[in-house]
């Protein structure tokens, strides 16, 4: 849908937009960090919190299954956050969900083990992924409209990208301090101590973002809809189902390629490096932190790009080129991954596509039910395929031989490109700032 530009949508991005979008990036970057640092440790967790004996791979699946369960509670969280956020306002809900993020990170820091607990230390570190499901359910969606809407029309795409950049950037933060750790500690420090001092930073980092969250004011658009009483007045998840299924149908697809870029070929692949290829640990997260770096760049890269030639063509360019690099890195890998660095680089380049995924969820629906929309779609889709991508990925390691995460994510870019010329050929988004 297009819409009648506001004065603002004229006007370029100021001092004030520049410092939003700066102080939401760093925010996200520390609350993600503390979402994601689980997966890095997923192995030595997996050993550490179920019985001694079990095997390499079967610890690796356990441990990814309950970092899958956050992915569960997620709708959950985006769908009450967002309730409040189309009703009483962006800001509140921004910092409510970084503060329930950082509680649970800094008490997995300092959770007994197996060894101590038995098998209720599983079931409370499940129960804590459960709360930090609940927490980026809502920080994620509710993040991309706030910085959508603090800036000129013109440059939505670079701001909701800048803001994947900052989430990314915790990913590069939890990659790089994983590298380092492995680095510097023996396999028995890491399972005495070394794991812990991750998410006792990460509950750190959490409150400093809680902090950083008191500087920022209230969006624009959403302060002109409660002057105008403008607001919804119905369930904001029910109109959203109701009146704009195909905005939902189209957010859902986009988020699984999402999924597949940050999921697979970011989070799980230096884990599956060493099981499945025995790369040692250090050159795994290092390549890794590698990815993770040029993820950055690429979600800047596809910001600009959906600023530049739209959305749809965007997201074209962003799903063949991840099917393309994620199949390059695992043929490599499985000769022995002499080229590891540049094609693990080239592959996280093309995870930008997360920089371009939040335009598409951002453009769905009008700015009344725009939180609620997002957080429905988004969430729902990201817990169905963030949920079952771990289990799924680790089946196929298993069955399909080690190109099995490549042709999960091959397969999961056909629905991207779908997903562009829909929008190519369908009918114009009508969401209005």
């Amino acid at each position: 849908m297009s819409a009648t530009l506001e004065p603002t949508d004229r006007r370029t991005l100021d001092r004030g937009d520049v410092k939003t979008l700066l102080l939401s990036a760093l925010g996200g970057a520390l609350e993600f960090y503390d979402f994601v640092i689980f997966v890095y440790f997923a192995k030595t967790i997996g050993h550490l919190f179920f019985p001694p004996g079990t095997s390499d791979w079967l610890a690796s699946l356990q441990a990814f299954g309950i970092f899958a369960v956050a992915y569960l509670a997620r709708p959950l969280g985006g769908i009450v956050m967002a309730h409040f956020g189309d009703r009483i306002g962006r800001k509140r809900m921004f910092t409510l969900s970084v503060f329930l993020m950082a509680v649970p990170t800094l008490l997995i820091g300092v959770l007994p083990t197996y060894a101590t607990l038995g098998v209720l230390a599983p079931l409370l570190l499940t129960l804590l992924r459960v709360v930090q499901g609940l927490a980026i359910g809502g920080e994620v969606p509710g993040a991309w409209v706030f910085v959508a809407e603090h800036v000129p029309r013109r440059r939505v795409g670079l701001a909701v990208a800048s803001l994947s950049a900052g989430l990314t950037a915790g990913i590069l933060l939890g990659s790089l301090l994983a590298a380092w750790l492995n680095a510097n500690l023996s396999e028995a420090d890491m399972l005495d101590h070394g794991w812990r001092i991750a998410f006792i930073l990460g509950g750190v980092f959490g409150f400093i973002a809680v902090y950083l969250r008191r500087w920022l004011s209230e969006t624009p658009v959403f302060a002109r809809m409660r002057e105008r009483k403008e607001l919804t007045e119905e369930l904001p998840a029910l109109v959203v189902i109701r009146d704009h299924l195909p905005g939902v149908l189209l957010s859902m697809t986009v988020t699984w390629v999402l999924t597949a870029a940050i999921v697979v070929v970011i989070l799980m692949t230096p884990t599956l490096m060493q099981n499945a290829f025995h790369v040692a640990p250090p050159r795994a997260f290092t390549a890794g932190s590698v990815a993770a770096f040029t993820l950055c760049l690429g979600c800047i890269g596809g910001g600009l790009l959906v600023d530049a030639i739209g959305r749809a063509w965007a997201m074209l360019i962003a799903s063949v080129g991840l099917a393309l690099s994620t199949y390059a890195l695992y043929f490599d890998l499985k000769a022995g991954g002499a080229n590891l660095f540049p094609l693990y680089a080239l592959a996280g380049l093309f995870a930008g596509v997360a920089g371009i995924v939040p335009a598409v969820l951002v453009a769905s629906f009008p700015p009344a039910i725009r939180f609620s929309g997002i957080s429905v779609s988004y969430n729902v889709a990201y817990a169905i395929a963030g949920a079952a991508t771990p289990v799924l990925v680790g089946y196929l390691i298993t069955t399909a031989g080690g190109l099995g995460p490549a042709h999960y994510v091959g397969l999961v870019c056909l629905a991207g490109v779908a997903a562009s010329i829909y929008m190519l050929v369908g009918p114009r988004d009508t969401a209005s700032r």
